[in-house]
């Protein structure tokens, strides 16, 4: 069994994608929750694997030291590219950026960054990989666990980020003998 979890919320009046924004004190709670989770179910985790964004490096550290496991770093993992926009306080790109922030769809590419349909094909590309540890804890983002849903359920990406309850700190389980995930925290 292979398990995913969201990082813990990071300051939201930044644009994410693959900002160095660190987790907030609430974002914190949230993975120390999730810790007492895999502790309760005496999940088995031999292995974590961490986007290199630092909200989500931040979180993997955090686990890491319960856990009593180092994380290793994997640039796959990350999150969307929002280009220019990465990082970017909310309002200052409404002002710079207002296409950017109403109105995108799956195609719309951000500038130097990547479209939803980029995203979804370089994790489709990286899955394999991504998923290629057993026993493992994948600290990443809600897109990447959102694009796994997608790709194992043979659909293709939409705008409804929500659809799978990926919140933050949210534990999913990937069974790697029925190809399938699910949320269980």
């Amino acid at each position: 069994m292979i398990y995913l979890i969201r990082h813990g919320l990071d300051d939201e009046t930044h644009i994410g994608g693959w900002s160095n924004v660190g987790l907030t004190k609430k974002g914190k709670e949230q993975i120390k929750n999730s810790i007492n989770y895999i502790l309760d179910k005496h999940l088995q985790i031999e292995s974590i694997y961490t986007s290199d964004i630092t909200r989500a490096r931040e979180s993997a550290a955090l686990i890491g030291e319960a856990l009593g496991i180092k994380p290793i770093e994997d640039k796959r993992l990350r999150e969307l590219n929002k280009g220019l926009l990465n990082g970017m306080d909310k309002n200052t790109a409404k002002e710079i950026f207002p296409q950017y922030m109403f109105n995108v769809n799956v195609h719309t590419r951000y500038p130097n960054g990547e479209s939803m349909i980029d995203f979804y094909k370089r994790i489709k590309r990286d899955k394999d990989k991504i998923l290629s540890h057993g026993k493992s804890l994948i600290v990443t983002h809600r897109g990447v666990i959102n694009m796994l849903y997608y790709i194992l359920n043979n659909r293709q990406p939409d705008m409804n980020k929500k659809q799978f309850g990926v919140t933050h700190g949210s534990i999913h389980a990937y069974d790697d003998k029925t190809n399938t995930i699910i949320k269980i925290y």
